[in-house]
């Protein structure tokens, strides 16, 4: 069961993705992982942030949102390609 936060969310992956504002966590967790699925990630990378990101993973991210405001991560594609992944509370 994901958890209901008392704010939304915004999700983005830098360079892949704009920055989007999502009223619920799954949500913010579905369009991640819909966008890192599109990404050509090595195959230990897209299982790592698969889990990540996963429903299962939901309580322990939304006890990062609210203790400390931000989830974040890196996908790496290739050698040289940086994309950080942040999940960030929206409390204003």
């Amino acid at each position: 069961m994901i958890p209901e936060l008392p704010f939304a969310v915004t999700a983005e992956i830098r360079g892949v993705t704009k920055a989007a504002t999502f009223a619920k966590l799954a949500d913010a967790l579905a369009a991640i992982r819909t966008s890192l699925a599109r990404l050509p990630l090595d195959e230990d990378q897209a299982a790592y942030l698969a889990d990540l990101f996963s429903d299962a993973s939901a309580a322990r991210i939304a006890h990062q949102l609210v203790e400390f405001g931000a989830v974040r991560a890196i996908a790496f594609i290739g050698t040289e390609s940086v994309h950080p992944v942040y999940l960030c509370a929206v409390t204003e």
